[in-house]
């Protein structure tokens, strides 16, 4: 970690860090990576792309840069029959994102390394050897390039972020886990959500919490338990979706409007009606705040203007701040005295009553 900033703990024991994620939906909108797999080979194919997106999240207001790794391990790579790319991609990424932190000299945002749920650990126990070498591998490199702490994140299971925070653990870097709830109350494994967060803190983590599946709605009561469950910092970093009532995750999301959707399943590809609008991420952020979860971001789906939205909530003014929306000068919204008289008292003609 660089001498000329302050680390993840003090950050946090000081003020909200703001954690910026959703690398993986965004660029698959913006056409530079596939849904399906999700694999982001983006990294190789598109560098630029993902250092503009670190950019992007950075001037929003985002005090981490977390290296595009998420899914980019072994098994993930197996199913597109790359995974000779493991290597290179997972360096790739992490020198991405060192090169854009330094750009911002003046506030050096943390780098973050990553690792994520493999998709292949079983409750039985028969894959834990190969889940921690999966672990292991992607841990040393990012510890080679000098991460500032380590992101263990998605997990369904208990089980499989124990053996993520026991292999963060061996290289004493802080580490934040988070786990993803689905529909169920409880983790795949049976595990109570508060159980799984008091395991992990016990283990070592500086942060616990949740990210993925869930929207601000439905993360809220969630992250209100585990704060009340342990004593170290908790994290909550939602997807911009409008999960509400019996619909909880946005996996379970349903659009009764439309019926050109395959498979009627608006997840992952056809969310954009559910998507949260920055005054309701805004919201999120200052609830949270409130409860002192201090670790804050959004997930997939994620935009910069959602995160300059979280982050200008908790009273700062990032450098896309100078954008912020100023409806002053609006030709038929705004006040100023400059506008013209006629299209100022048009406003009304705009909406339909």
């Amino acid at each position: 970690m660089s001498e000329s900033k302050r680390g993840l703990v003090e950050r946090l024991d000081e003020d909200a860090v703001i954690c910026a994620e959703g690398y993986l939906f965004e660029l698959e909108r913006r056409g530079y990576l596939q849904a399906g797999a999700f694999v982001p080979e983006v990294v190789l194919e598109f560098p630029e792309a993902v250092k503009q997106l670190h950019r992007e999240f950075v001037r929003a207001g985002s005090d981490v840069i977390e290296a595009l790794t998420y899914y980019a391990h072994r098994e993930k790579l197996r199913i597109v029959d790359k995974e000779h790319l493991l290597e290179p991609l997972q360096k790739g990424a992490l020198e991405l994102a060192f090169e854009v932190a330094a750009e911002f000299k003046d506030n050096p945002p943390l780098v973050a390394g990553n690792i994520c749920n493999t998709n292949v650990w079983s409750p039985d126990g028969s894959s834990d050897a190969d889940v921690r070498r999966m672990f292991d591998e992607q841990i040393a490199w990012a510890v080679d390039a000098n991460v500032d702490f380590m992101i263990a994140e998605t997990f369904p299971y208990c089980g499989e972020a124990e053996i993520a925070m026991a292999a963060v653990h061996e290289t004493g870097l802080p580490a934040v886990i988070t786990f993803a709830l689905h529909e169920d109350p409880d983790l795949r494994d049976g595990v109570a959500i508060e159980e799984a967060a008091q395991r992990i803190e016990q283990m070592g983590a500086n942060v616990v919490g949740l990210n993925c599946t869930r929207g601000p709605d439905t993360m809220l009561p969630v992250g209100e338990r585990v704060r009340k469950a342990v004593s170290c910092h908790v994290a909550m970093l939602p997807v911009p979706y409008r999960t509400r009532g019996d619909r909880e995750s946005f996996q379970s999301l349903t659009d009764s409007a439309c019926d050109c959707i395959p498979d009627d399943r608006p997840f992952p590809t056809a969310l954009d009606p559910f998507v949260c609008n920055r005054f309701e991420m805004a919201e999120f952020a200052r609830k949270a705040k409130e409860l002192d979860i201090r670790y804050l971001g959004v997930c997939c789906g994620g935009a910069p203007h959602h995160v300059r939205a979280m982050v200008e909530a908790l009273g700062r003014r990032p450098p896309a701040s100078r954008y912020s929306p100023d409806l002053s000068k609006h030709y038929s919204l705004g006040s100023d005295e400059r506008l013209k008289e006629y299209n100022v008292g048009y406003v009304d003609g705009l909406k339909k009553e």
